[in-house]
């Protein structure tokens, strides 16, 4: 089963059960994902990693401007969001893949970061977010 079919499945739950913020929250993310698809990304993972963020992004702009109730909402959407995309790598995992990629690439100095970030981001195919990887790296270059 697609992403978006389990979306609509988990749609029509929600409606017969009567949970408004989970209708509202899953029909904005597969919105996003058929406006993706229509646009010819047909990368669901990423569309819901971008969507993910943005409720981030703005749960942490609510909180900043005192809108505790705003960002709580913001974050319930981003864990939704979150249980439809697949499991995030360990720190090990990630470790291990720069590791392979500094070995590569041959790297040996900071310098060396968008050549190994390069390679890494290949190998992991978004299933870490980039600020983990890039701490990655950097701790490895440095060390």
């Amino acid at each position: 089963m697609t992403v978006v079919e389990q979306l609509k499945t988990d749609l029509t739950t929600a409606m017969k059960a009567g949970e408004k913020e989970r209708v509202s929250a899953l029909r904005l993310v597969l919105s996003e994902l058929q406006k993706a698809a229509k646009d010819g990304d047909g990368d669901e993972v990423s569309v819901l990693r971008r969507e993910r963020k943005r409720r981030l992004d703005a749960a942490e702009q609510f909180r900043d401007g005192g809108r505790d109730e705003l960002a709580t909402q913001e974050e319930g959407e981003a864990v939704l969001i979150a249980s439809y995309l697949p499991a995030e790598l360990s720190d090990d995992e990630i470790g291990a893949i720069v590791a392979g990629a500094v070995t590569t690439t041959g790297a040996s100095s900071p310098k060396d970061m968008g050549q190994v970030m390069k390679a890494a981001m290949a190998e992991i195919a978004g299933r870490a977010d980039g600020k983990r990887v890039s701490a990655r790296v950097r701790e490895a270059l440095t060390a």
